[in-house]
């Protein structure tokens, strides 16, 4: 009688245990078209065995068995493309951290848009948090709530203008003259710098050959930008000098003067630095700067780094996380940097629904850190990773399931016709 009445209680823990293992299954199916969702997979242990023979052991005989553990399986689902720029995935290992009303949330669901203030936040309405630029530009180690700031950017005032030429050897050496800076130059070329508002400039650079291995350049605007000035005059606004060694490479710059007086609202006394490269005066060795060889005086590249005032036209990801906002003007800057968390076991982490988990004592404390970066994952921008569910997989599980339900009924069954046998002896 014991032996059947414990057959009983065997097969109400299995059709238990198939029941619970048949809502893992479920629950994979029903999130195979969740992003960012991680399978489980039940596991399974058998109950404490009575022993025949005491503490001896040996001869023991089953108590039934138990859903014991619901393992999440932690593997990289497939990557989707979408063209929302702010759909991101990490293929890797990690998390996007979220400011959750519970703390700190993390999730593989890279669903993600700014909201009306310029926050990034995910459908829920939940902060995604990044590292911060510093004043200058740079991506620092501060970790908050990533957003857009300002979509326009103030006007930018020239401060350097770098230019990379060759002056001519063989020129003759000429004395510059404002009133007639063409005959009483041996070349020039014309650029735009900016003023504080950002109002474009154009200025022309006149180089005359000053002696042997020194030249004098003369940066010269119309009257009609000059502050005071007549349209149709020449104003100097900065000069200074080159001087080379023998080998045509660039020995010395010299600055004579710089003061740039432009008109309608610019402010007075605007500095503008040529550089030329560095010379070995500064340290360098002069292959990166201007040159005077026996070659036609010519303009190899420059640059200079003011703007006009521009407002936001795009947006941007890079594999590094790295939110880059372009500008009408031709500029871009980094606003912000995606965090990816690490866990010591990600197994350990608590689920808490909405795509979401939490970190737990079991999973140890988030360490924050960059894309690509100490085992973390790269970011995928206009990506969204998929649930890494296996229908296939999951239908053969739940045939196993269901079998062996149907199985532990069927032990059950069994016990109740042998109970039933019992009775039918009081009975005869």
């Amino acid at each position: 009688m014991v032996g059947i009445l414990g057959a009983f209680q065997v097969g109400i823990s299995g059709l238990s245990a198939a029941g619970g293992g048949l809502a893992v299954v479920g629950d994979n199916i029903a999130n195979s078209s969740t992003a960012g969702f991680k399978s489980s997979r039940a596991e399974f242990q058998d109950v404490l065995a009575t022993s025949l023979k005491g503490i001896d052991g040996g001869d023991q005989f089953g108590a039934g068995t138990k859903l014991a553990h619901i393992k999440p399986m932690f593997t990289q689902g497939n990557i989707a493309r979408t063209e929302n720029i702010t759909d991101l995935a990490i293929s890797g290992n990690g998390f996007f951290q979220l400011d959750a009303p519970f703390g700190y949330g993390y999730t593989r669901d890279g669903s993600f848009h700014f909201d009306k203030d310029g926050v990034l936040i995910n459908a829920d309405g939940y902060v995604v948090r990044g590292f911060q630029v510093g004043d200058n530009g740079t991506i620092t180690n501060k970790v908050a709530p990533i957003k857009l700031g300002q979509t326009t950017i103030a006007a930018k005032a020239t401060e350097n203008v770098n230019i990379n030429m060759n002056l001519d050897s063989r020129e003759d050496v000429k004395v510059f003259d404002i009133t007639n800076p063409e005959k009483t130059s041996s070349y020039s070329t014309t650029l735009s710098i900016y003023d504080n508002i950002g109002t474009p400039r154009l200025i022309t650079m006149y180089y005359n050959k000053a002696e042997n291995n020194t030249w004098e350049y003369h940066a010269v605007i119309d009257g009609k930008d000059a502050a005071g000035g007549e349209e149709g005059k020449y104003y100097e606004m900065a000069a200074g000098k080159l001087i080379f060694n023998d080998k045509g490479i660039l020995q010395e710059e010299v600055d004579v003067m710089n003061d740039f007086n432009f008109n309608k609202g610019a402010a007075p006394g605007q500095k503008v630095l040529f550089n030329y490269g560095q010379s070995f005066t500064e340290g360098g060795s002069g292959i990166d700067a201007a040159t005077q060889y026996g070659s036609e005086s010519a303009v190899s590249r420059h640059t200079q780094d003011g703007a006009t005032a521009a407002t936001l036209t795009s947006l941007s990801f890079n594999d590094k996380g790295v939110l880059t906002a372009a500008y009408n003007n031709g500029e871009s800057r980094d606003l912000a940097q995606i965090a990816v968390a690490k866990f010591e076991n990600n197994e350990g982490l608590f689920k808490v629904g909405k795509n979401l988990f939490k970190e737990s004592s079991k999973s140890g404390q988030a360490a924050m850190g960059k894309p690509h970066e100490a085992g973390r994952g790269e970011i995928l921008s206009k990506s969204i990773e998929l649930s890494n569910v296996d229908l296939a997989t999951e239908f053969i599980a739940l045939m196993e399931q269901q079998r062996n339900f149907q199985a532990n009924a069927k032990t059950i069954n069994t016990a109740d016709q042998m109970l039933q046998e019992v009775l039918n002896i009081k009975r005869n």
